[in-house]
């Protein structure tokens, strides 16, 4: 029996184009206009996957996904996005969706990803799925976040003190600052303090950097009905969601300075108000706080409050990056092979010596998120049995960073303008610690610019890039 798929977009010739291709393929397809529309007929049950647009009228994809882990459906879902959307895709990620793919894309991109989504959900058939090597079981529960950190060497200090973390009698109001390099593994580490401390409730986390800062202070602190313009009913913030769990505040370092100093009252009192609430409500999670940026230098610039950053490092924990500890790069790749075959539904073998040697010559810039993003890639375009130099771009072969390229920029050589504009732009994020509203800010360019032109040279950089990479950094 062919499986059957739900395609969901309001704009009808993308929509007649996927059921088109999809069919083609031999599964059986239905769509849908609105979410409304699709959750009717997902109630009635009977399929197998479904892909829907991010944005629809009425219903939103994100909605339509909520809804469905509501009700305890474990339909395994494909967002379609814009590809300014992409945090919002993430976001859904984590609410339980496979995997989302940016608009435009090629017929043959979304074919790959529904039979990857089907293979890895147990959906497809006997006859239609390819032998699986069985993977190494995955580690659940407590403690699954931890077990990673002890598995590299190059992370035993890391692992050292969230040991002490976990043993120490401190309470939630002691918070946690964890520093280190986009991609190097803050959240995993984040995840880990959860974990140690028996922390009860949720985990909730929220990008600093991506939220503009009227909305993140009622994102934290929630707001009351009719505290703003758009407040139609009371809004519970993070604060309050996360219960006794672990508020996990990604980025401080980009948060404004107003909020800053609220945020600052909340550690010292441990009590906040909704956004035009007249009551005080008391905290109870504890709060991890994690940066890429160097806050000593932010301090010194008047963009970070001296007092707040000695009240988060009350414990500091420091991640490496990738270069400085090469040794786990076995660990780790192994590790992203073992999910990426049973996400795929391929059979990739274990890296051998001679690749591994090759690899911990290069510096990794984008530390273990660009790491993953190569194996994804490669374990989709290529489909390998076995990892070969030949499949990784020439740079990381000869161990050389494609960032530090930019720094010819600043001399006379031969090239087109178009490769002396790419490594500009590659040699002032370097400069910057990959932050880019302030390189873009010195390129004199916007922000989306520069995103545009990043996606453009097909660069792996921190923002939208993570694709389910948060229990797999490290």
């Amino acid at each position: 029996m062919s499986q059957r798929i739900l395609v969901v977009d309001d704009e009808a010739t993308i929509r007649m184009s996927l059921v088109e291709a999809l069919g083609a393929e031999g599964y059986e397809v239905s769509d849908a206009k609105t979410g409304e529309e699709a959750l009717a007929l997902c109630h009635a049950g009977g399929f197998d996957l479904l892909v829907t647009d991010l944005r629809l009228p009425g219903i939103s994809g994100l909605d339509l996904l909520k809804a469905l882990r509501n009700q305890n459906r474990t339909l395994p879902v494909i967002l379609m996005t814009a590809y300014g959307d992409v945090d919002t895709a993430v976001a859904a990620m984590r609410l339980g969706a496979y995997d989302y793919i940016n608009k435009p894309f090629k017929l043959a991109e979304i074919r790959r990803q529904v039979r990857g989504a089907l293979r890895a959900t147990g959906s497809a058939t006997a006859e239609s799925a390819p032998a699986v090597e069985p993977a190494a079981p995955a580690a659940a529960g407590p403690g699954r976040y931890m077990r990673m950190i002890q598995a590299c060497p190059g992370l035993a200090g890391v692992a050292r003190i969230l040991e002490k973390i976990g043993a120490s009698r401190s309470g939630a109001d002691t918070p946690i600052l964890v520093q280190g390099e986009s991609g190097s593994g803050k959240e995993l580490v984040a995840r880990a303090v959860h974990e140690v401390t028996g922390a009860r409730d949720r985990f909730m986390e929220i990008n600093c950097a991506a939220v503009p800062e009227t909305l993140l202070e009622s994102e934290l602190f929630g707001h009351e009905k009719g505290a703003f313009t758009d407040a139609k009913s009371r809004k519970e913030g993070l604060f309050e969601l996360a219960g006794r769990g672990t508020i996990f505040l990604d980025e401080i370092g980009e948060m404004g300075i107003l909020l800053q100093s609220r945020l600052l009252r909340v550690l010292e009192n441990r009590r906040f108000r909704r956004v035009g609430g007249k009551e005080d409500l008391e905290i109870h999670a504890r709060i991890v706080a994690a940066t890429n940026r160097k806050l000593a230098a932010a301090i010194e610039e008047g963009l970070f409050r001296n007092d707040l950053y000695y009240r988060l490092q009350v414990v500091e924990i420091h991640v490496p990056p990738l270069r400085e500890r090469p040794q786990d790069l076995e660990v780790l790749i192994n590790h992203f092979l073992r999910e990426l075959n049973q996400q795929l539904g391929l059979r990739c073998a274990a890296v051998d010596a001679p690749l591994l040697e090759m690899l911990q010559k290069y510096p990794w810039p984008g530390n273990t998120r660009e790491l993953r993003n190569w194996l994804k890639r490669i374990m989709i375009l290529e489909e390998p049995t076995r990892l070969l130099p030949e499949h990784f771009p020439e740079f990381i072969r000869l161990g050389r960073n494609p960032r530090g390229a930019g720094r010819a920029a600043t001399g006379l050589s031969l090239m087109p303008l178009a490769e002396v504009e790419k490594q500009q732009i590659l040699f002032t994020l370097e400069q910057t610690d990959n932050n880019k509203s302030k390189a873009a800010r010195i390129l004199g360019i916007s922000r989306q610019t520069l995103r545009e032109k990043l996606r453009l040279y097909e660069v792996d950089t921190d923002e939208g890039s993570s694709l389910q990479a948060d229990e797999a950094e490290a």
